[in-house]
């Protein structure tokens, strides 16, 4: 038995190592190019982009390792029903739940270094790689001044160069347009040929011109749009330096990124999640204070019932104790016509605009508020998710799993062309599902625990009914049975519609 279990084993580990490895080469080439013009062009080191690819497979991992596992547990069991492997272990008195044993316990093994992944690996990763990406899309182009174009990769100025040497440093027909004083092209620089460097800080543009002119116009006199007064300087040689141009990659501190919900395990998520919570019900109990503070509403509605100013019957008292803007609205829509009955018009025309200012800033306040409350909230739900995927990772491995492999004995069709079928199409399902239920939670829509678990309680069911199919050897699924079933059906037609035209 030890036999079969590494004969399977072995089986299942090549193709699970094979096709996660291209679904990850897949997914980053996707990364590759959705970022490539923030790549492109800007003369990145060999060893930035080798991070930054590292970094990015590292959180892709979530999405590769469950289809790697469906993928090749299909791939595994149809290959053993191919080649008729199943069937002899099956004649040898092997069930398919002994079969599937070795296989269950990697798969739980897996879900566990899922699960140590996501908590302790991930966050990591996350942070390395949104620091690094941050700082590569920040980088500016690298220095790359083409012949007979005009460039103004640098403020304030626009070179545009006749010609280059082979060896890149001399450069003939030079034009430099200087547009510092941002009035235009009133000065201009022209040189026969120069010299072009770079400073090893790469942060200075070293321009040594020989053989030309510097035309300006004078702009600082009286009247100068009319009488246009211009200079002219003739040099044989002059030194431009264009400082501040930073084309290095400046590195960010990753401590401005530690607080991002990604970049979190299960304990930062739950203490940045009480945090927020305990921020949140500040700001409500502060809003509170807030309006009854600046507005004295209610202190005065009571002052005016005790002074029998105001008949109490008058006065909504379901709403005395409203912090919202209907209950300010309907207190004082109660309270406003008795008071302004007893009122001369200029009076009453001072109350009426005093009830409306009042009424208008609590609006303004309480619609300001509730936008930060919903931000705030929106932030606490993305930690909730987050919490949760920790967990659905490593589920959904087994679930994966549990689906793949009474497929694979069910098709008996091995390689990669059947089998990537139908893993897609389940996968698909699951990732439209994960997806769907992440943005109704991030929506508020649902509860975040709900849509996390959403695409495992669907495919669950899936997974056991596969399994329990399989290992009961039930005809329902086999592959044979139904092909048996077609040709007697189209034979049955055939005979039938040979009867009826013969009549």
């Amino acid at each position: 038995m030890k036999k079969l279990y590494i004969f399977i084993l072995k089986s299942y580990i090549g193709p699970l190592v094979l096709t996660f490895f291209i679904a990850l080469f897949i997914l980053v080439m996707q990364f590759l190019w959705k970022y490539v013009d923030d790549l492109v062009g800007k003369g990145l080191e060999w060893h930035i982009i080798a991070q930054l690819l590292f970094y990015a497979s590292s959180t892709f991992v979530p999405l590769a390792l469950p289809l790697a596992i469906l993928l090749s547990s299909i791939m595994t069991f149809g290959n053993l029903g191919e080649n008729y492997e199943l069937v002899a272990m099956k004649a040898a008195g092997i069930s398919l739940r002994k079969i599937m044993k070795p296989l269950v316990i990697l798969s739980i093994v897996i879900s566990i270094m899922a699960f140590l992944f996501s908590n302790y690996v991930l966050p990591i990763a996350n942070l390395k790689f949104h620091s690094l990406l941050y700082d590569v899309r920040q980088k500016k182009l690298a220095l790359n001044i083409k012949e007979g174009v005009f460039y103004n990769g640098i403020d304030g100025f626009t070179i545009r160069i006749g010609s280059k040497d082979q060896n890149k440093n001399i450069i003939r027909d030079v034009m430099i347009y200087n547009h510092t004083k941002r009035m235009g092209n009133t000065q201009v620089t022209i040189a026969k040929w120069g010299k072009m460097e770079l400073a090893p800080d790469k942060s200075t543009l070293i321009f040594t011109l020989y053989d030309g002119y510097t035309y300006e116009e004078i702009t600082n006199r009286k009247n100068y749009k009319v009488t246009r007064p211009f200079q002219r300087i003739q040099f044989r040689e002059e030194v431009k330096r264009f400082s501040g141009l930073d084309f290095g990659m400046n590195r960010t501190d990753e401590n401005l990124f530690r607080k991002n919900y990604q970049m979190m395990n299960l304990m930062q998520l739950k203490t940045s999640k009480d945090s927020l919570l305990q921020e949140l019900d500040i700001r409500k109990k502060r809003m509170r204070r807030s309006i009854d503070n600046k507005y004295n509403f209610y202190r005065s509605v009571d002052t005016l019932l005790f002074s029998g100013q105001v008949p109490p019957d008058t006065i909504n008292t379901s709403t005395a104790n409203a912090d919202t803007l209907s209950g300010a609205q309907d207190t004082i829509a109660a309270a406003l016509p008795w008071i302004m009955r007893k009122q001369n018009k200029a009076k009453q025309k001072v109350i009426f605009d005093f009830a409306l200012q009042t009424t208008r800033s609590i609006e303004n306040t309480i619609i300001n508020n509730n936008n930060d409350f919903k931000k705030r909230e929106e932030r606490i739900r993305k930690h909730e998710i987050e919490w949760h995927r920790k967990f659905t990772l490593s589920i959904a491995c087994l679930i994966l799993f549990f689906i793949g492999a009474p497929l694979g004995a069910i098709i008996r069709k091995g390689g990669i062309g059947m089998p990537v079928v139908v893993s897609i199409f389940f996968f698909v399902i699951f990732h439209i599902i994960s997806i769907t239920g992440e943005k109704y939670a991030r929506a508020g829509i649902l509860q975040p625990y709900v849509a996390m678990w959403l695409a495992s309680a669907v495919l669950l069911p899936v997974g056991i009914f596969l399994t329990y199919k399989a290992t009961t050897d039930s005809p329902l699924l086999d592959a044979d049975s139904w092909n048996k079933l077609f040709k007697l059906f189209k034979m049955n037609k055939r005979n039938g519609t040979y009867q009826t035209n013969t009549k």
